[in-house]
């Protein structure tokens, strides 16, 4: 049996020391950020978003992970994904969006929650402790997971 040689994770963080508006020392940060982002979904074989809805789309922050990524060339294409919501219009817009990346989507299960009707389904901290809930969203994951494997030839 032979021995693999993994790369070694390295966790690291940026530090800016400037505060100036249209610092040249934050954009060069921001830049490496950008780059780790895009190599991460590079690597990445499956994708997995959750957003709230946001006068009836995806929030900011999320259509700017989006944005980054999909610039020349688009680090999202040809991956298996899923969504999981808490609003059936913020599925709707994300579908939208997801698809023109050419992401290739999980039909089922659906995962929309009603994060406000009983049972709790999150704790004061927002973690989900509805076990309903938590055994619907594995489904999800295993449907994500069955369908990378497919999409990557590994079934």
């Amino acid at each position: 049996m032979e021995a693999v040689a993994s790369k070694p994770v390295i966790k690291a963080v940026a530090l800016c020391g400037s505060l100036r508006k249209g610092s040249f020392s934050h954009g060069l940060l921001r830049s490496a950020i950008q780059i780790t982002f895009r190599q991460k979904i590079l690597q990445a074989d499956s994708v997995l978003s959750a957003s709230p809805e946001y006068n009836y789309s995806v929030t900011a922050p999320l259509k700017n992970a989006i944005d980054w990524a999909s610039r020349p060339p688009n680090c999202w294409s040809d991956k298996a994904a899923a969504i999981v919501s808490m609003e059936l219009l913020t599925t709707s817009f994300t579908y939208c969006i997801e698809i023109y990346l050419d992401l290739h989507f999980i039909n089922k299960p659906e995962f929309h929650l009603n994060a406000f009707a009983p049972p709790a389904k999150f704790d004061s901290d927002g973690n989900l402790i509805d076990p309903q809930s938590k055994n619907r969203l594995k489904e999800v994951l295993l449907s994500l997971f069955a369908f990378t494997s497919r999409l990557k030839g590994n079934c």
